[in-house]
């Protein structure tokens, strides 16, 4: 677990802001139905922004800040030994992410297959599914973007690093233009780009728009080394030493809110002309939602470690120190709620039908329901996540 120190006592909010995205994706993820979700609990359909669009880039922008601590104790530089624990990684997390993939087409088509297969014939169709299954995703991202911004940051003098950011998401933006990239359909230069490399059978299946796309991994990128260029300047005081920790947490706070403002409103000026959108991860998106992460890690910040207001926190941070190990354990716990079957009546059900369809749903209708199965699925990884909490297990991925 990374943790941003200042004066032997590291920062609690960005554990917690961590925390919260984690807990944020879980909730989103796993609804009692699909079809019966409150509005903020929705990705924008296309151009727009709603809370859950936050919740991913949000932990994309603290990835690049706990990047920055993580490589600040190899001062930066580049070796061998560096780079190779940084592909390591990379492939460890990308690798992870089609794991679970591949799960949940074998638990989808081993309780679907046709009753006449055999034993043999069933195991085996439900186990290879790679010729259809989807290549990339949200862990696949996570690991490029990481692979990417480390990279960047031991091989180049950081003052450049705004200038790449700017170079990537102007050349995005551009490509956009030209390649019709606002366009929700396949003639989309993402979409093109995408059925070309990975083929249809290996996508994400959304009007031709894969949202964790090969193209739109570029501002992606950007939005990291936002979060790591942020790090730097909140951690790259050489004068730090003769201050106390107030005067620092007061620094920490200026510098967090004024990039947030400068950020925030940026991207959202620049939405007249390129709207905000997740699918396609544009750059007033990643303008926004750093923003946005960088002022309320700020509020954190200042609620938390200035003012000492924790007990509400402890929550969260039972995710916040094992954030990558929680998300993949929400996965698979949805994977199996959803297919492991247990005897009802003269049939069966799944346990998720079971807790949402037969106890939730009578009992506060359909979208409250689906709302009430959703926090208390997120209950259930809590409770796995503050056994490792409690017991200092820092399991790192």
């Amino acid at each position: 677990m990374n943790k941003l120190q200042t004066n032997n006592k590291r920062i609690m909010a960005l554990d917690i802001l961590r925390g919260i995205t984690i807990a944020g994706m879980i909730l989103v993820n796993n609804p009692g139905s699909w079809g019966h979700i409150y509005a903020p609990l929705r990705h924008a359909e296309w151009n727009g922004l709603t809370p859950t669009d936050l919740v991913f880039p949000f932990f994309m922008f603290i990835m690049g800040i706990s990047t920055y601590i993580s490589l600040k104790k190899y001062n930066f530089a580049y070796s061998h030994a560096t780079l190779k624990k940084i592909l390591r990684r990379t492939v460890v997390i990308f690798l992870i992410g089609m794991a679970i993939g591949w799960f949940s087409r074998f638990c989808y088509y081993w309780a679907s297959a046709p009753d006449d297969l055999s034993f043999g014939e069933n195991l085996w169709a439900s186990v290879w599914t790679f010729d259809r299954m989807r290549i990339l995703g949200v862990m696949q991202r996570l690991a490029l973007c990481y692979c990417a911004a480390s990279i960047v940051a031991i091989t180049m003098k950081h003052s450049r690093i705004p200038y790449l950011i700017v170079t990537l998401l102007v050349g995005y933006f551009i490509l956009l233009m030209c390649g019709n990239g606002f366009a929700y359909n396949e003639t989309n230069i993402l979409s093109i780009v995408d059925r070309t490399i990975l083929t249809p059978a290996h996508m994400y299946k959304d009007n031709g728009i894969d949202p964790e796309g090969l193209l739109s991994t570029i501002p992606a990128i950007a939005h990291v080394l936002i979060g790591f260029y942020v790090g730097r300047l909140m951690l790259g005081d050489k004068d730090s030493a003769g201050r106390s920790r107030e005067e620092i947490l007061q620094s920490h706070l200026v510098k967090l809110f004024l990039v947030g403002t400068i950020l925030t409103f940026s991207g959202l000026l620049l939405s007249y002309g390129c709207p905000l959108n997740k699918k396609i991860w544009s750059p007033t998106f990643v303008l926004t939602t750093c923003g946005l992460a960088s002022s309320l890690l700020a509020l954190l910040i200042w609620i938390i470690d200035v003012k000492g207001y924790k007990c509400w926190s402890r929550f969260f941070e039972s995710f916040g120190i094992n954030p990558l190990f929680m998300y993949v354990l929400g996965g698979v716990l949805a994977i199996l709620f959803g297919a492991i079957r247990l005897p009802w009546d003269d049939g069966s059900v799944s346990i998720t039908g079971l807790l949402y369809a037969k106890t939730l749903q009578p009992l506060l209708g359909d979208t409250a329901g689906s709302l009430a199965y959703a926090l208390l699925f997120v209950a259930i990884n809590w409770c796995i996540g503050y056994q490792l909490y409690k017991r200092k297990i820092y399991i790192k991925i």
